[in-house]
């Protein structure tokens, strides 16, 4: 029995459910003096498919600290409170739950829309192209049936955007319906290159986050990363192409090297031609959109009009609909007045004066 989600839980009062431990440490009490007393509490972060949530465990933890790791599912009893203007979980019991007896549905976020229906939107994109080499790569790509099961199911992130089931597909497709748009405005850009670079951008991100209970990376993705993984993805698809021009394939290794832009941020290259640099932009512009939607949705402060600090976009957020609606917000602007001819005549004077000079 899941019991309460997340975004359920009410301020100042009892709070029951099953959540996943996302992030799980055990820490020491301190006295007044900020010596450790020795006793133990532990710091959590629960989360399910509608958020996460900051939890505390003060007392009673010695019994149960070892008996769950993060990655685990607790129930949990306690209250919800306001501290510090922020939602914390005070955990008053808490048991380990085995996986067999949960709904891992109810535990991972998904996309708003169906898989299939954006695959399959994405296919049709891809069957207008022009280009017989990168039509014929991106059928080789789309008739790999556990590709394709990945492609659906992987997440573009394990937390900055798109962290759900179906958001690399979500995020992917989002791109490339920019990317049809921009190419109608820069009419010098290759169409068909700047979609197949869309399409393919992050497919390397299939494997590199794991994503069957939980989001995070696995050992391979740790290693190589999505952008090394994914130009070795498309390489290996195209040795299957023989008259697949090879420097075509030189375009499309470039545009999945460089798209994150910068060399700090994680891209080998940086873009070197229009249609990787317009890849690069687009791709930016929907994650750092997503992220901000992301952030305003599932803010912790509980009152004010600005959302905590943003690491990934490196600010706190204006809630704009709190702030168009909250106190003072029917106030009208009054425009400043008029000025007079005493004023006009004043500032010409003056003007004249500073010619002179």
């Amino acid at each position: 029995m899941k019991g309460s989600f997340v975004n359920q839980l009410e301020a100042n009062k009892a709070a029951n459910g099953v959540f996943l431990v996302q992030h799980k440490e055990i820490r020491y009490k301190k006295n007044k003096t900020g010596i450790d007393t020795g006793d133990p509490f532990l710091s959590l972060t629960l989360t399910d498919r509608t958020g996460e949530l900051d939890a505390k465990m003060w007392d009673n933890v010695a019994g149960v600290m070892l008996s769950f790791e993060q990655d685990d599912f607790i129930e949990v009893k306690g209250a919800l409170q306001i501290h510090n203007n922020r939602k914390q979980l005070t955990i008053h019991r808490l048991q380990k739950v085995q996986q067999n007896a949960v709904d891992l549905a109810d535990f991972l976020p998904c996309s708003a829309r169906d898989p299939k229906e954006m695959l399959a939107e994405l296919q049709q994109m891809a069957c207008e192209m022009k280009n017989p080499h990168l039509r014929e790569l991106l059928d080789l790509v789309f008739a790999d049936a556990e590709m394709m099961r990945r492609y659906m199911r992987a997440p573009a992130g394990k937390s900055v955007h798109h962290a759900c089931v179906g958001g690399l597909l979500e995020h992917v497709l989002s791109v490339c319906t920019m990317a049809r748009y921009a190419a109608r405005h820069y009419s010098t850009v290759d169409a068909d290159l700047l979609l197949a670079g869309a399409i393919l951008h992050d497919i390397g991100k299939i494997n590199e986050l794991s994503y069957e209970r939980s989001f995070g990376y696995t050992t391979e993705g740790q290693l190589l990363g999505h952008i090394m993984m994914g130009v070795r993805m498309v390489d290996e698809k195209i040795a299957q192409l023989p008259a697949f021009p090879a420097r075509l394939r030189t375009l499309l290794d470039h545009m999945i090297l460089s798209h994150h832009g910068e060399l700090e941020f994680g891209s080998p290259k940086i873009p070197l031609f229009p249609e990787a640099m317009l890849l690069h932009h687009l791709e930016n512009l929907d994650a750092k959109m997503d992220c901000m939607r992301r952030v305003l949705e599932q803010d912790a402060n509980v009152d004010g009009y600005w959302t905590g600090y943003s690491a990934p976009l490196e600010r706190s957020l204006l809630k704009k609909t709190e702030y168009l609606t909250g106190p003072g917000s029917q106030e009208t602007a009054v425009p400043p007045p008029a000025p007079t001819v005493t004023d006009l005549a004043g500032r010409l004077q003056a003007h004249f004066k500073r010619e002179e000079k």
